[in-house]
This record gives C-alpha cells, sequence and structure tokens, in this order.
C-alpha cells in the first residue's frame, strides 16, 4: 500500500470512523490487523488515513466490528472508493490545506447551516465583500494570495446543496469596506433569499434569546448524520469537530438559535430596511 504524505480530512475521517467502530467492538488494533491478515503498523495506517483502504477491506472490517447500520457502511464505503479530483484541486499548494478540506466537505455534503455573527458568511458574500474581509488579515496577504482566496471563495459559491444561515442583526450591519460595498451585500442576501435552496433568518439586537447565538458555527450534512461535521474557524484555518456527542450539542445549538430568529418573510423585510437606511 502506497503511504499518502499528506492525506485529505475525508481520508482521515474514513479512518476515524473504522476505528471508532473497532473501538466499539472492544477489539485491539492488533486484533482488527490479525482479520484482514495485515500488521498493527498497517492497521495504523489505515486508521489514520495515510493509506487507502478497498471497499472489499471496509465491508470486512464492518462484519467483524458488528455493525449492522447498512446505509453507514455503503458511506463508509463511499469515502474510501471515491477517487473525485474536484476544482479544489487547482489550489493545492497555493491555499492552506484547510481550504481544500472545507472545499471537499462541502462538495460531499447534503446540506449547510451557518450561524454567522460578525461577518455575512462566505458563501453568501459578494466579491468586494470577500475582499475587504481578506484585506483585513494579518499578516497582510500579497496581491496573488488575496486574489486566490477570492477566486477559491466564488468557486465555493457554485455549490446547489441546501443552505441554512442565520446571521444577527451585528453582521449586517458592521461595514467590512465602505457604504456601497455595504449595500451591495445586502441586495446580494435580498436576491439569495428568494431562491429555493437559501434560507436566510435574522436576529435582530432587540430579540430575546441572544445568548444562545453566541458564537459563529457551520454545520455540515454528510451522506448519513453520523458523518455530519461542525466547522469552526480558528486562527491558522478551520477546525473540524465530528464526534457524536459535539454533533449532537450543535445540532441542539443551531435549532435554539432557529427559534429565537426571525422566519424568513420577516428576515427578508428586515434587511429590507437595512438597505433603506444605508
Amino acid at each position: 500500500m502506497v503511504q499518502r504524505r499528506e492525506p485529505t480530512a475525508r481520508q482521515m475521517r474514513l479512518g476515524v470512523e473504522l476505528r471508532r467502530l473497532r473501538e466499539a467492538a472492544g477489539l485491539t488494533a492488533i486484533e482488527a490487523a490479525a482479520l484482514l491478515g495485515a500488521n498493527r503498523v498497517q492497521m495504523s495506517h489505515i486508521e489514520s488515513g495515510l493509506v487507502g483502504v478497498s471497499e472489499e477491506r471496509v465491508r470486512r472490517l464492518a462484519s467483524h466490528y458488528a455493525c449492522s447500520d447498512k446505509e453507514f457502511i455503503d458511506a463508509l464505503v463511499a469515502m474510501a472508493t471515491g477517487r473525485t479530483r474536484g476544482w479544489w484541486e487547482e489550489y493545492r499548494g497555493l491555499l492552506p490545506t484547510s481550504f481544500l478540506d472545507l472545499s471537499e466537505l462541502e462538495h460531499h455534503a447534503r446540506f449547510q447551516r451557518h450561524v454567522a455573527i460578525l461577518y455575512v458568511p462566505g458563501l453568501l458574500q459578494t466579491e468586494d465583500y470577500a475582499r475587504a474581509v481578506f484585506s483585513a488579515r494579518l499578516p497582510e496577504l500579497t496581491q496573488d494570495e488575496l486574489e486566490l482566496r477570492i477566486r477559491h471563495r466564488k468557486a465555493r459559491q457554485e455549490t446547489a446543496i441546501p443552505y441554512e444561515a442565520v446571521i444577527h442583526e451585528a453582521a449586517l450591519r458592521i461595514r467590512v469596506g465602505d457604504r456601497d460595498t455595504s449595500k451591495a451585500q445586502l441586495a446580494r442576501l435580498l436576491e439569495l433569499s428568494e431562491a429555493d435552496r437559501v434560507t436566510l433568518r435574522v436576529i435582530p439586537f432587540d430579540l430575546d434569546g441572544f445568548a444562545r447565538a453566541s458564537s459563529t458555527m457551520t454545520y455540515v450534512g454528510g451522506r448519513v448524520p453520523k458523518l455530519d461535521t461542525v466547522v469552526r474557524d480558528a486562527p491558522h484555518g478551520s477546525v473540524l469537530i465530528d464526534s457524536e456527542a459535539q454533533l449532537n450539542m450543535y445540532r441542539t445549538r443551531f435549532h435554539m438559535v432557529e427559534a429565537v430568529s426571525l422566519e424568513p418573510d420577516q428576515s427578508r423585510d428586515f434587511i429590507h430596511r437595512l438597505a433603506k437606511e444605508l
């Protein structure tokens, strides 16, 4: 088996899920390796995403681990056998790996939910808004780096999956650029809110229950709920969260935030009023 130099987040997630199944079955890595006719090092490489694993091996392991969730097993097989070389590969070596991992995650997603407090979500940003956000980064980006990030963000926006966003009024009012940039961004949100796949909700300043929306989060739906992922921003890229307990917490958090937000029609009216104030 050829060892990968830098496995993607998706390849590592497959390994993590296989390890979780093994641990739930009460087997050691050595015992699991013996079932495949492999050794402990090879099993370690499989579970860390450093080497690929065939469909036959995934199904054998699932059987040995007494996993009877057919949909979950099929989803793991799809992760193991998928050979998609997506559009994001053209940025490999040019952008941080976290940018590529996020793109691949979104490519395979079934839906996406976002809670935004200070900035309009990236998938909804205009080019000028995105440029203002990236231009404020420290240390400063070179012009080439800036243009790469903007081009990558525009490519991510081509997604066609269902998208729900709850945006706090603060994010709508903060001018990351100038007045024209803000007006164009609000107009873009109004345009997107009419799309069948997009649901936008707003949390005004004067609405009760803000504590429930105290942090930004992105929730990405996998092929099955067990393969959902939460994306949190960090100083040096994105952090992907996938433990079952954490996923349950973030699912609950999103529904709590949704419950204290305006309905989509009310949200459109609210954004329209803000736009008229500018």
